[in-house]
Parts: structure tokens; sequence; C-alpha cells
């Protein structure tokens, strides 16, 4: 697997602006370095993470997320493609 960049992070972070939820950076005591406030929808994730653990993070959180892929924009389903995202198949539109 190649190494996350800050690019991938910003990638995913559009995902989550796709669903209407915020991503935060927050210090906190998480046990598993992040906290999803569902009725708020926002993502608070531990802020002392390294982009890789970001990025980790915020892909563990999606998969745990209720939602269809066909709601995201193109580029966000491409994101979730390149990512190899197991959640549901992703259907790009044929050109």
């Amino acid at each position: 697997m190649s190494k996350y960049t800050k690019t991938t992070l910003h990638k995913l972070e559009h995902v989550f602006e796709q669903l209407e939820y915020k991503v935060r950076y927050e210090k906190g005591n998480f046990h598993s370095g992040y906290c999803i406030v569902e009725d708020r929808k926002i993502a608070v994730i531990n802020k002392f993470f390294d982009i890789e653990g970001r990025v980790s993070t915020l892909i563990e959180i999606l998969r745990n997320l209720e939602f269809e892929i066909g709601q995201l924009d193109e580029s966000a389903q491409k994101v979730l493609h390149k990512l190899d995202f197991e959640k549901a198949p992703v259907q790009l539109p044929s050109h």
C-alpha cells in the first residue's frame, strides 16, 4: 500500500463534505482516535495524528457510516474507488 499524502487527506475531506459531515482535528481522549457526533454530523479526529493516521481514521469512519455511493459527486466516488473502498461497489458514470 502506498503512503498516504496530504492530497489524499484533502480528497477524503471532500468525501465527508459530500456527506455533509464536518471534519475537525482536536485534542481529546479518544480511545479509537476519533469521535463521531452523529446528530450534528461532525467527525472529530485526534489532532496529534500524522497524515497517514488521519487518512486511515477517515477511511475507518467511512466504513461505519451509512450512505449510498451514488449520493457522492464523481470526484468523491473516484477517491473511494482508488482507495479500494469496500462498503459498496463504486459506479462511475460512463462517458
